[in-house]
């Protein structure tokens, strides 16, 4: 059986004289499938094989024209990319010293001259400094492209007189947390922005004629009991806020019997727990604080009631998240904070403070801690700008809370008054009320408190 005849493949390079007969033939081994005819290939000596020219290669081809050249053979032009090397000598076969090149081979010609593409001296290199991407971004005259409303925006600042005046009075209350993922300072400000806009959608409005059965002074005996099981189990104060939120919602959607509303209380709770924590307590430990008033069957049905006539929606900004904030802007100060808290709690037991929105009653917590300790300025420009009110705004709001903290040591609702009076809070509720809160506000101080 013969086998097929092998045909050479095309190498890169210039074409030895006599040697440029095979086009064909390459362009046929270009076509064939690799590794095709593997089995037909008989390759007898290894000399016959052709390669690229290499440094070596080309050495070799011309350490043998010389050789050849001095034993008076006949000489051959070996031509490399159009360029005439040397003359080399033909063989009995026709090739270039012996069988040492038979095809078309090519190196790289290295030019006589260098062409200096760069005229930079090294000198100028040196002075030369990295492109600036940020310039990339400007005008062709080297200076930042402003936009008409940027423009517009600007002199408006400057005509008012306000244009270097925010920047320096409001402070970067999240330089301090770059570094900490979890405060999520590249978009923060987008998150409360979007706070604000849920609080007014998920609002609970007054909802207390709508109940025959029970009013506003039984709603803040609940609040104070919960608040009491709240401190009790140990759990986050996100856990509370959104128990009475859950409280809230669902008796401005369906009448409440007296006898089921501490059921409603220790529902909602359930479903806080559940929604926050990470262990929440059981529901038998819910019987036991409930002195065995409601059976498991009860407590598990008021759950799934509670879900689902609020369909499930839960993830809603209550006061407390607008309260970290807030804080945060306000100052690092313990018994600040602490204070906030205490005011915060003492309007999440009142129902008069449903008429107001949860970072309204947040902002006015921290104003009138603020007032009760008297910090000096009440209300800075960097709160004026994360709360977005002005003290005009949290008059009415903060003086209700002025108020609670006046009468708390006198009032049979303890639950609150008790857990801030421990050292562990900063005994704050200890503090006397900010009496002096109108002496600042004449224009409103006839308005009468609570």
């Amino acid at each position: 059986m013969a086998s097929r005849p092998i045909v050479p493949q095309q190498q890169r390079g210039g074409v030895v004289a006599g040697v440029g007969k095979q086009k064909n033939a390459v362009a046929e081994g270009k076509n064939r499938r690799a590794l095709g005819d593997v089995s037909n290939l008989a390759v007898t000596n290894i000399q016959d094989i052709s390669r690229p020219v290499t440094r070596n290669f080309c050495a070799q081809l011309l350490a043998n024209a010389q050789a050849a050249a001095q034993n008076n053979k006949k000489p051959a032009t070996v031509i490399v990319d159009g360029v005439v090397i040397l003359d080399a000598v033909v063989g009995e076969k026709g090739g270039v010293a012996g069988k040492a090149a038979q095809k078309k081979v090519t190196v790289k010609p290295v030019p006589s001259t260098v062409i200096e593409i760069s005229p930079d001296t090294d000198e100028e290199i040196k002075k030369k400094k990295p492109v600036n991407q940020k310039k990339l971004r400007e005008g062709s005259s080297g200076k930042k492209v402003k936009t008409l409303t940027a423009t517009l925006t600007a002199r408006s600042k400057v005509a008012c007189g306000l244009a270097n005046k925010l920047k320096e009075l409001v402070a970067d209350i999240d330089a301090a947390d770059v570094n900490d993922q979890l405060s999520v300072v590249e978009y923060v400000e987008d998150i409360y922005q979007f706070y604000k806009i849920m609080e007014h959608e998920s609002r609970v409005h007054d909802y207390m004629h709508l109940q025959p059965d029970i009013n506003g002074k039984m709603r803040e005996i609940l609040a104070d009991w919960l608040i009491e099981v709240h401190h009790k189990f140990k759990l986050m104060p996100e856990t509370l806020y959104l128990t009475l939120y859950l409280v809230d919602r669902f008796l401005s959607m369906k009448t409440v019997p007296r006898k089921e509303l501490q059921l409603l209380g220790i529902g909602a709770m359930l479903i806080a727990s559940k929604y926050e924590e990470i262990w929440a307590p059981e529901v038998d430990e819910f019987i036991n604080i409930s002195n065995q008033a409601y059976t498991r069957e009860q407590i598990l049905v008021m759950e799934k009631t509670i879900l689902g006539r609020l369909e499930w929606s839960l993830t809603v900004p209550t006061p407390y998240v607008f309260l970290v904030r807030f804080i945060k802007a306000s100052g690092p100060d313990q018994e600040m904070e602490n204070l906030v808290y205490f005011l915060a709690e003492l309007g999440l037991m009142s129902y008069e403070m449903i008429m107001y929105c949860p970072s309204m009653v947040a902002a006015s917590a921290v104003y009138a801690a603020r007032c009760t300790l008297s910090k000096t300025p009440l209300w800075t420009e960097t709160l004026k700008h994360h709360t977005g009110y002005v003290e005009a705004q949290l008059m009415d709001c903060a003086k209700l809370l002025v108020n609670f903290h006046s009468l708390a040591a006198e009032s049979k609702l303890k639950g609150v008054y008790r857990k801030y009076s421990s050292p562990r809070r900063g005994a704050v509720a200890l503090h006397p009320a900010a009496k002096n809160f109108l002496d600042h506000f004449p224009n409103i101080s006839n308005m009468s408190l609570v």
